[in-house]
């Protein structure tokens, strides 16, 4: 493949940044560079800013209908670019080709079309009083700036677009600078559509320096971000106080139980996909397994066989199940986390660091690290209670309910988890006691769209999803209509 270069997209037609700067994009897998980006700045902001402001009016002033009817042009679009786009994100994330196609490129598809249909479906608020009618009213927050990860990039990207756009509002999005492709492939389509000039702007660069200037821009009225809890952090000590709407959706550590009456042949498979789709690299990944007790030899076994039984390897080969992690640098993040088990007491079960395990990809580069699990450490050890966001997860054995609620909500994030268990009832019960803003049973990441996506403590503020974004996107005003006297 050509090296690339991605420009940023401002006011309808691409850019590189103001001062020429440029960061490189490599794919984790080859270690090659693939495209050079923009590292834009503040300066760089100022004119997507102004771009998003003489486009407003015209948009907002569009029918919903009409604002819905662009959402599906855009959903087919996509959808003709579909092996594009998984070709895409496997070259910049590492992800296998078969996960870019089943997850990215489709949900980037279904999303648009979903809240196309949603925000169809929906009604006025109305609230009869005996003397009066109220009517909620809803407007755009104005500009809205998009801050999106690296782990899904065009999924949770699009998560975030058509909402905003849905509830007209006009959009600067900066896309993670370590993988930039598929948001320029998004420009890159709005613009063969002839979408409306600066309804969409995108900008590349560092978070500390372009993302920062979206956090600080006065005429940037909402933020919505989605990435790691310190990040979030700081967005959120610097849009707060400008009183700027925010949604925040953070790490999470999450917990995958497995009660004694669970189907355990589903409960392995579940525990292995929630532990390492996408290398772990997804912030529903269940990274803490507890088993009850006279589970434990049987399904330890069951599961380190599945694991065993994945096929690590090139992202762009159909059979293979797991690629690399998202860097190097990522790569010596999670090994440090492995060497750390071991010293807190941890025995590696499984996997373990390239050191241990000779294993160093296919071809011997790329950011490969086997799925790792880990038994014998305590459930309030930093591996069992940090965010790795690797192929690395932790086995713990409870005793009773009791004892695995205090060891699952014993943890500073609350994002996701799925129980496991034959008796739907008690399943229900139990989850309703995890701090967390979803709980599956008997499954996991099973989506639907109309759901509110979020999590508690330190997993994020807000959600996400069906209403909830449309809430979120948009101002509310509610107009109280006194009726007319009789007399």
């Amino acid at each position: 493949m050509n090296m690339l270069s991605i420009q940023n997209f401002i006011d309808g037609s691409f850019h590189h940044a103001a001062d020429g700067e440029i960061l490189e994009d490599f794919n984790p897998a080859t270690a090659q560079c693939i495209a050079t980006i923009p590292r834009s700045k503040s300066v760089d902001i100022e004119p997507a800013v102004a771009a998003c402001q003489a486009a407003q009016s015209a948009w907002s002033a569009l029918s919903l209908d009409q604002r819905a009817d662009w959402l599906d042009r855009i959903a087919d679009a996509l959808e003709q670019k579909a092996e594009r786009i998984a070709q895409l994100e496997s070259m910049d994330t590492g992800k296998p080709i078969a996960l870019s196609r089943r997850v990215d490129a489709a949900r980037s598809v279904s999303n648009f079309r979903f809240f196309a249909s949603f925000g169809r479906e929906q009604s006025e608020l109305t609230f009869q009083m005996e003397d009066a009618m109220n009517y909620v009213h809803r407007s755009p927050v104005g500009t809205v700036g998009l801050i999106t990860p690296w782990n899904l990039p065009l999924y949770l990207l699009t998560w975030k677009v058509a909402p905003a756009l849905l509830m007209g509002n006009t959009i600067i999005a900066k896309p993670s600078e370590i993988t930039p492709l598929t948001a320029h492939l998004l420009a890159e389509t709005l613009l063969e559509l002839e979408f409306p000039k600066g309804v969409f702007n995108l900008v590349h660069g560092l978070g500390p320096e372009v993302g920062q200037a979206i956090l600080e821009h006065p005429d940037i009225k909402a933020i919505s971000f989605t990435g790691g809890t310190e990040t979030g952090r700081i967005v959120a000590r610097t849009a707060a106080p400008m009183f700027k709407k925010l949604s925040l959706e953070l790490g999470g550590k999450n917990a995958t139980i497995v009660l004694k009456d669970a189907e355990l042949d589903k409960a392995v498979d579940g525990a292995v996909r929630a532990a390492f789709t996408n290398s772990g690299q997804v912030c529903l990944c269940g990274s803490r397994i507890f088993i009850e007790a006279s589970l434990e030899e049987e399904f330890t076994r069951r599961f380190i066989e599945k694991v065993n039984a994945l096929q690590i390897g090139d992202p762009l080969d159909e059979n293979t199940n797991m690629g690399t992690v998202i860097s190097p640098e990522h790569l010596m993040k999670v090994e440090s986390y492995i060497n750390l088990a071991i010293e807190e007491g941890g025995v590696i079960l499984t996997g373990g660091t390239r050191a241990m395990t000779g294993y160093n990809g296919p071809e011997g580069i790329g950011a490969y690290l086997l799925p790792t699990v880990v038994g014998n450490l305590h459930y309030t050890s930093r591996c069992a209670t940090e965010e790795i966001f690797g192929p690395m997860v932790t086995l713990h054995a409870f005793t009773s309910e009791e004892e695995a609620l205090e060891m699952v909500n014993s943890s500073e994030y609350g994002l996701a988890g799925s129980v496991w268990t034959n008796d739907l009832e008690r399943g229900r019960a139990f989850s309703a006691q995890i701090d967390s803003g979803i709980v599956w049973v008997n499954t996991w990441l099973h989506r639907d769209l109309r759901t509110p996506f979020g999590g508690v403590k330190n997993s994020g503020v807000g959600r996400e999803g069906g209403r909830w974004s449309l809430d979120f996107f948009s101002e509310m005003t509610n107009v109280c209509i006194k009726k007319h006297d009789s007399n």
